[in-house]
């Protein structure tokens, strides 16, 4: 190319802010036209969100200004939202303009999978965003402000959370810590509020070692939830659901953790995708089109067992420094790198104090494990904004 190359990063989730950072740290001046798109301006730690959505922290600390993170003489950044990828024109089109590019990358993130479950999309509630669980929060204390004006409606006090995942779990254990709170605050009797998690996979926490799940679950039941596993949420209303089994369950709060897609408009732009997510070769690019890149909740990786790597944080941060690498490294017309996902661990919370995990070759629970999630959560801080981050927004408390 005669000019300057230009790459365009679509998304600031994890696989798109340390890509960005990544050629920004790698890159000399004048050697790309790297362009970061996302719908907000700031980086929202998706792994935290859980907290604020229960009200046990505030929203603030899961956003990062993107602005106070990337060098604006290296990274271009676009505040928009993507409204379609035409790959034939190498064309981005925006909300509010089109952007060409010679290098794409696709970061855009997930969406919410019902599963075509009546009625999950109309009325139930998505941990997604930093406005979501902020929805999350107002709506689960505006349950007790209306129970204290109409005592008998015990469905208000009924929280339902569909999905036994690391998400689902993670909230319902921060959510049965604030429910005593709520009730002090509120002068509610706690025997009132009932949670239950409701999930279709004959074990909670799918694929995870069964003596943590069964230790993962001790703990979330002493704090009073109750465990529906193994029956799949059959339909959602207003006031209720109705589960495989024939059980309805009067509620007026639902939250659905049970699944993640890819993003819509990877589909509409042609690509071949399931569910939309996309199969990466061994670079992370789209078989046929290697000038399009694939990371995160959009793209799938294989593992050795010919299966799909779940879509995680851990997964989206090592595929951004291999696609980084081969970014540079198209533009230099040097080797590119194959990615090989290396695991390096994997912890769960379960509210204050308490978690499960396997670190290093060994399993964790309680305080330890809920150590080793706080050096996981100041290890990703310090990744993207170095130690001003880990200091501003570092869990000290």
């Amino acid at each position: 190319m005669s000019r300057i190359p230009r790459i365009v990063i679509l998304g600031a989730g994890y696989g798109g802010i340390v890509t960005a950072l990544r050629l920004q740290k790698e890159l000399n001046y004048n050697e790309a036209d790297v362009t970061l798109v996302n719908k907000h301006d700031y980086h929202y730690i998706t792994t935290h969100l859980h907290m604020p959505a229960a009200g046990t922290d505030d929203p603030q600390n899961a956003r990062v200004s993107i602005l106070k993170l990337i060098d604006e003489f290296k990274i271009d950044f676009v505040k928009s939202t993507v409204v379609q990828i035409r790959p034939n024109d190498k064309k981005v089109i925006l909300e509010d303009g089109t952007l060409s590019y010679d290098y794409l990358v696709i970061g855009l993130g997930g969406e919410p999978e019902t599963f075509g479950i009546p009625g999950l999309k109309e009325h139930a509630h998505f941990i997604r965003s930093i406005n979501s669980v902020r929805l999350i929060r107002e709506h689960i204390e505006y349950q007790f402000a209306r129970f204290k004006k109409e005592p008998h409606r015990k469905d208000y006090l009924t929280f339902v959370v569909g999905g036994a995942g690391f998400t689902g779990i993670e909230f319902i254990g921060e959510l049965a810590d604030r429910i005593p709170k709520l009730c002090k605050e509120f002068d509610v009797d706690p025997n009132h509020v009932k949670i239950y998690n409701v999930e279709a996979a004959p074990t909670a926490l799918p694929g995870f070692d069964p003596e943590l799940v069964q230790y993962a679950m001790e703990v979330l039941q002493k704090k009073g939830v109750t465990f529906k596993i193994g029956i799949a949420l059959k339909e959602c209303t207003p006031d209720s659901i109705t589960l495989a089994d024939g059980e309805e369950i009067k509620t007026q709060t639902v939250i659905w953790t049970g699944g993640v897609r890819g993003n819509r408009l990877v589909e509409e732009a042609g690509f071949e995708a399931m569910r939309g997510r996309i199969k990466v070769d061994e670079y992370l690019r789209i078989p046929g089109h290697e000038d399009v890149y694939v990371i995160g909740d959009c793209s799938i990786v294989m593992n050795e067992e010919g299966r799909p790597y779940p879509p995680t944080a851990q997964m989206a941060i090592q595929q951004a420094d291999v696609l980084a690498h081969n970014l540079v490294a198209s533009i230099r017309n040097s080797s590119l790198k194959t990615f090989k996902y290396e695991s390096k661990g994997t912890v769960a919370s379960l509210g204050k104090n308490e978690a499960i995990g396997i670190a290093m070759g060994r399993k964790l629970k309680g305080g330890s494990a809920a150590m080793m999630k706080k050096i996981i959560d100041l290890r990703y801080l310090y990744i993207i904004g170095g130690i001003p981050l880990v200091l501003r927004k570092g869990y000290f408390n």
